[in-house]
């Protein structure tokens, strides 16, 4: 039988001291929480349907939308680092998914696109990602759709007001 601790341990903090969040109404953890659970159980159908993970499929998507873009461009529209684009596309190439091309005139940069397997791949994955989205919006009348995307694209435009001066 366990011999109980004699260490006392520490006594939650009173509810009453202080101001907390109202997480059902406090938008940044409201979309957090939201893009999380989105991201994480894309990961898995996706990696289980398809061999790519959410990030891959981000990059691929964008590929598709932009063929022969550099990695910055994939950072900024994505939101990424530069290290975990670099590794996810590294991953992509050595899977024959994407091709990386050095641009003649300027040897740093990068060209960056689909290869045809990563445009089968793709080609695959958006059909599963298109019906995810209609599950998702289904609670949503199509003028509800089309206000809600209005004020993400709002917040997106925004988003200066809180990151300004926090960019790498």
């Amino acid at each position: 039988m366990p011999v109980p601790s004699t260490r006392s341990r520490p006594k939650p903090a009173p509810t009453d001291v202080g101001p907390t969040l109202d997480l059902d109404r406090y938008v940044p953890a409201f979309v957090t929480f939201i893009a999380n659970k989105l991201s994480n159980s894309a990961t898995a159908f996706y990696q289980r349907q398809f061999g790519v993970n959410v990030t891959e499929w981000r990059i691929m998507s964008l590929l598709a939308i932009e063929p022969g873009i550099p990695a910055s461009r994939i950072c900024h529209v994505i939101g990424f680092d530069k290290g975990p684009v670099s590794r996810t596309l590294a991953g992509l190439e050595k899977r024959g998914l994407v091709s990386i091309r050095t641009d003649p005139n300027d040897g740093r940069t990068h060209s960056i696109s689909l290869t045809a397997k990563g445009r089968t791949t793709h080609d695959k994955v958006i059909v599963a990602a298109l019906e995810r989205e209609r599950r998702l919006l289904s609670c949503l009348s199509k003028d509800e759709r089309e206000v809600l995307i209005d004020l993400l694209r709002r917040l997106h435009e925004n988003l200066g007001a809180v990151t300004r001066g926090t960019e790498a």
